[in-house]
C-alpha cells in the first residue's frame, strides 16, 4: 500500500519561505537601522501577526547592543497577541538597564493584558527589584509567584534568594532556601553570596560545611564567594585552603579567580603571596592591577606599588578609581606630595577619572601625612564637593601629631568643623579630648569629657585580633575577664621589655 503525500498550497509555502528569509536576516541583523528595514518588510508582507517572528525582532530590540529598549516597549503594547517571551524580553531588559522600575511596569501591563507569566518572567523581575532595594515590590511578586504554582522553581527560588540579600534581609534568604525542596550548586552560591555581601560572614562558612555535608561540589563561583568571606575575617588558613582547592579541582586561574586571591592575600598581609599568584596570571583585568597596587600601597611597599603602575601604563589595560587609589596611597606612604598632586592632576585630566571622596581624602593624607597642615586645610576647602567627616578626621589626626604644642589654627578649625558635622559621634570627642590633653590643656579636655559625661556617651573598647590554626582569637580593650589574661598580660611585658632592650642596643651602637 503507497501513500502519496498531500500537496501544498503554494501560499502556505511562499509564507514559510518568507518566514524563514526574514529569520535569517534577523541572525545577520547588527544595528538598529537594519532592524527597522527588517521589521518593515515583515509588516509589509504581512508576518506582523506570527508571533515567533515579532517575538525576535522584540528579543534583538530589548536585548542586543544596538536596540533600543523604549521602541520594544511600544512595539510590544501595540503587537496584536504577542506571546510571553515577547513580554519576557523586554522585561529583562529593562531590569539590565538604567531603568529596572520599567521591567516592574511591562510586567503590570502584561498582567493587565490578561497575559500569563512562565518561569522565566519572575527571576527579571527580582533582579529589578533587588537594583532597586524595593522589598514590597519584590514580596508582592513572591506572592505572584504562589498564585502562578512557581514557588517550587529551583530558577525562580534562586534569584528569590538573591532579590533578599540584595534587600538586607538574610532572614528571609535564608526561609527560602531552608524551604527548597530541591537545590543547585547555584542555590548554595545565591545563599552564601546573600551572607557574605550582609557581613554575615560566620553563617558563611557554617553553610560552606553544610554544603559540603550534603555532597554538593563546591564551583569556581562558590570558591570565589568564600575568598570574599575570608578576607573579611582577615582568615589566612582559611585563604590559603580556598587557594588549594582551586589547584586541587583544576581550575584555571583566570581573571576572577586570581584577583579574588590577589585581594585575599594582600588585605591578610602576605604580600609575597599576592605577588606570587599576580604574576603567575597569564590574563589580568584592571582589578587585577588594582588591587596588587592598592595591597602594597597599604603595607607600606610604595616603591614596588608605583613600580608596577607604570608598568601597568605599558599594558591595554586602563587605570580606574580604585588603581588610582592605591596610586595616591603610595604616594601618601612614600611622602611624596608632588608626584601625588601630579597623578591626582592626571586621573582626571589624563584618564578621564572624576574624583571621588577617597581620592580627595587620600589626597589630603598626603599632605597630612608629610606636616602640610594649612595646605592640607586649604585643598579642602577649594575641594568641588563638601568633604565628609573621615577627611576633616585625617587631618585632625596628623594635627595632634604635627602640631604637638597645639598652636596651629588648623586644628582649632578642624575640632570646630568636625564637632559641628558630628556633634555626638563618640570618636571625634575622645580624638578632640585626647589631643587638648597631651597639649596641656587640661581644663578644655575635661570639659570635652563631661560633655561626653551628660550625654551618656561612652567610648567603643578598643579590638584586635590574631589568627593561629585557622581561629581568630579576639582582644578587648579593659577586658581582664579572658581566661588566660594573667599570661597574656605577662607575655605583653615580656615583649615591650625585649622591644626596649632591642633599642637601647640600637642607639648604643650608633
Amino acid at each position: 500500500m503507497s501513500f502519496t503525500p498531500a500537496k501544498i498550497p503554494n501560499y502556505n509555502l511562499n509564507i514559510l519561505s518568507q518566514k524563514l528569509k526574514y529569520i535569517s536576516l534577523l541572525k545577520d541583523c547588527s544595528s538598529m537601522r537594519d532592524l527597522l528595514q527588517i521589521h518593515a518588510q515583515i509588516q509589509i508582507s504581512g508576518l506582523s501577526r506570527d508571533g515567533y517572528l515579532m517575538s525576535e525582532v522584540l528579543r534583538l530590540c530589548a536585548l542586543s547592543p544596538f536596540g533600543s529598549l523604549d521602541y520594544a516597549r511600544n512595539l510590544l503594547y501595540r503587537v496584536e497577541n504577542p506571546i510571553p517571551s515577547s513580554w519576557n524580553h523586554v522585561i529583562r531588559g529593562y531590569s539590565g538597564s538604567g531603568s529596572p522600575k520599567e521591567a516592574i511596569l511591562v510586567y503590570l501591563a502584561m498582567r493587565k493584558n490578561g497575559k500569563k507569566p512562565t518561569y522565566l518572567t519572575f527571576p527579571f523581575l527580582f533582579k529589578a527589584c533587588a537594583a532597586l532595594s524595593a522589598l514590597e515590590e519584590g514580596r508582592q511578586i513572591q506572592v505572584e509567584i504562589v498564585k502562578h504554582g512557581l514557588d517550587s522553581d529551583v530558577y525562580v527560588q534562586n534569584t528569590l534568594i538573591h532579590f533578599y540579600g540584595c534587600c538586607r534581609q538574610v532572614v528571609y534568604a535564608r526561609k527560602v532556601f531552608d524551604f527548597m525542596s530541591l537545590r543547585t550548586v547555584s542555590s548554595w552560591n545565591s545563599i552564601l553570596t546573600a551572607c557574605v555581601e550582609n557581613l554575615k560572614y560566620g553563617d558563611s562558612i557554617v553553610l560552606f560545611n553544610r554544603m559540603r555535608v550534603c555532597e554538593f561540589e563546591p564551583d569556581e563561583a562558590t570558591l570565589v564567594i568564600l575568598l570574599s568571606a575570608f578576607t573579611e575575617l582577615g582568615n589566612l588558613s582559611l585563604g590559603k585552603w580556598i587557594h588549594s582547592q582551586v589547584i586541587v579541582k583544576g581550575f584555571s586561574l583566570n581573571c576572577r579567580s586570581g584577583t579574588a586571591l590577589v585581594d585575599m592575600y594582600s588585605k591578610c598581609g602576605a604580600m609575597g603571596f599576592a605577588g606570587l599568584v599576580f604574576e603567575r596570571m597569564s590574563e589580568r583585568n584592571v582589578w587585577t592591577w588594582s588591587a596588587i597596587i592598592l595591597g602594597l600601597a597599604q603595607h607600606g611597599l610604595a616603591k614596588k606599588a608605583l613600580e608596577l603602575f607604570a608598568e601597568m601604563k605599558n599594558c591595554p589595560i586602563r587605570p580606574n578609581y580604585v588603581t588610582f587609589l592605591g596610586v595616591l596611597c603610595a604616594c601618601s606612604h612614600a611622602g611624596l606630595v608632588d608626584e601625588g598632586y601630579q597623578f591626582f592632576h592626571d586621573m582626571e585630566h589624563v584618564h578621564g577619572i572624576k574624583p571621588m571622596m577617597t581620592h580627595y581624602g587620600a589626597m589630603v593624607d598626603i599632605l597630612a601625612r608629610s606636616g602640610h597642615l594649612e595646605e592640607a586645610y586649604r585643598f579642602i576647602e577649594t575641594m568641588p564637593i563638601e568633604a565628609d567627616p573621615v577627611v576633616w578626621r585625617t587631618l585632625l589626626s596628623a594635627c595632634g601629631i604635627y602640631d604637638a604644642n597645639g598652636n596651629s589654627w588648623v586644628g582649632t578649625k578642624v575640632k570646630e568643623r568636625l564637632l559641628k558635622m558630628e556633634p555626638k559621634r563618640i570618636g571625634n570627642l575622645v580624638m578632640v579630648a585626647n589631643m587638648y590633653a597631651e597639649v596641656g590643656q587640661w581644663e578644655a579636655a575635661a570639659v570635652v569629657r563631661r560633655v561626653m559625661k551628660d550625654r551618656g556617651l561612652k567610648k567603643t573598647p578598643g579590638e584586635s585580633s590574631i589568627e593561629l590554626e585557622g581561629s581568630i582569637f579576639r582582644f578587648y580593650s579593659g577586658d581582664d575577664a579572658h581566661v588566660d589574661f594573667d599570661r597574656l598580660n605577662w607575655m605583653l611585658n615580656a615583649l615591650n621589655l625585649h622591644m626596649k632592650l632591642v633599642n637601647s642596643d640600637i642607639q648604643l651602637t650608633n
